[in-house]
């Protein structure tokens, strides 16, 4: 994209649309020209936070703004694809919401629309633009764990389901909208953080089980129709020989899981509540270091202007249209292999057996949306 202003339009005006728009509005060189919305007092509250866009309430009709060059899809899981796909073929690129969709097999239309199209499709991963993130990138890539080969990927709340425990709306746990629970909700930061600092290998079997035994609010049981996992658990098998294990809660009855880490024959890296901790031994001894990433991340900043490009998944997505990025990271491709890890939890937990992920590929289908 020669431009180096970049017009950006926002297809759903809710929660998550919200926030985008907020972060547009701090990002020099973003500009929100249209907002689309059902509800009208959403996509006017929208237009008017994004300082008088064009509001609508059917997104064709900002697709067909000539003006607009890419736009933001914030919608539930299963109206990814089909939304996307009609913004390809209005030539916009597609900035989505996570995770990429409600299925694999839908991710991955999504991945080849984009090369079809040649549009540029990324996904909202907020976990790999964390300065404990950017710090352990910047660790393993100068081989200070060596060659890793264990991971974990933990996501813990003990009590956090959406809309029974009181945050979110219940499109957050009907299957037929939202396509999972705690592992598309909240997995798809854990899974891919843990992917983006181990290279993205690919996945070569899942074991797993999935889960959901905690009691509810009977009112908000039945308005809500809960039937996704609250406990996605997995056990998955990389390429190199790298293990990786998932834990991801929205609610059990523990204080903890643990932290999510990456091992390597010279030293552990651990997210831990305190900072990014690195684990090693030096002259024999064993040597427990809190890295300084913060410290580190506001130093970068100061002496590389080029450095905001990693402040968060808009700064990155806009200086990867306006091409003062020379390789942006590939969010598509990290999120597509997230999807496939996690939908082989819930086939191996149907199956009840281990799974390749040639299977998970075979059996994926469509769980969009259809007639948007």
């Amino acid at each position: 994209m020669n431009d180096a202003h970049v017009r950006i339009g926002i297809i759903g005006c809710g929660q998550i649309g919200s926030r985008h728009i907020e972060r547009y509005m701090k990002i020099p060189g973003a500009t929100i020209v249209g907002v689309a919305d059902l509800s009208k007092t959403a996509r006017d509250a929208a237009a008017e936070a994004a300082g008088g866009a064009k509001a609508f309430k059917d997104f064709r009709e900002l697709l067909a703004m000539d003006e607009v060059q890419a736009v933001d899809v914030c919608l539930h899981n299963n109206l990814h694809a089909p939304v996307t796909a009609a913004a390809f073929k209005a030539g916009k690129h597609v900035f989505c919401e996570k995770p990429i969709a409600g299925s694999y097999a839908d991710g991955l239309a999504m991945v080849k629309a984009a090369k079809r199209y040649r549009c540029r499709l990324s996904i909202q991963i907020a976990s790999l633009f964390q300065p404990a993130t950017k710090a352990a990138r910047r660790l393993i890539e100068a081989g200070r764990l060596g060659k890793p080969y264990f991971a974990r990927s933990v996501g813990f709340r003990r009590r956090g389901r959406c809309f029974v425990d009181g945050y979110g709306s219940k499109d957050f746990v009907r299957r037929h909208v939202a396509a999972g629970g705690a592992l598309y909700d909240m997995g798809i930061y854990h899974i891919s953080q843990i992917l983006h600092l181990l290279g993205n290998p690919s996945a070569r079997t899942i074991t797993g089980g999935t889960y959901q035994e905690i009691d509810m609010y009977a009112d908000r049981r039945r308005t809500s129709r809960f039937d996704v996992e609250e406990l996605g658990l997995g056990y998955v098998r990389l390429a190199d020989g790298v293990t990786l294990i998932v834990e991801e809660s929205w609610a059990i009855h523990l204080g903890s899981l643990g932290h999510s880490c990456v091992v390597g024959p010279k030293a552990g890296l651990s997210f831990e509540p305190d900072g990014l901790k690195l684990y090693g031994t030096q002259d024999d001894l064993e040597m427990d270091s809190t890295v300084q990433a913060d410290t580190a991340d506001r130093r970068r900043h100061m002496v590389d202007p080029a450095y905001a490009a990693f402040d968060s998944p808009q700064h990155h997505w806009i200086a990867t249209l306006n091409g003062s990025l020379a390789k942006p990271i590939d969010t598509a491709a990290i999120a597509l292999n997230t999807m496939l890890i996690s939908e082989g939890v819930y086939l191996s937990q149907k199956l009840g057996r281990e799974v390749t992920a040639a299977e998970v590929v075979k059996r994926s289908k469509s769980t969009a949306v259809k007639n948007v």
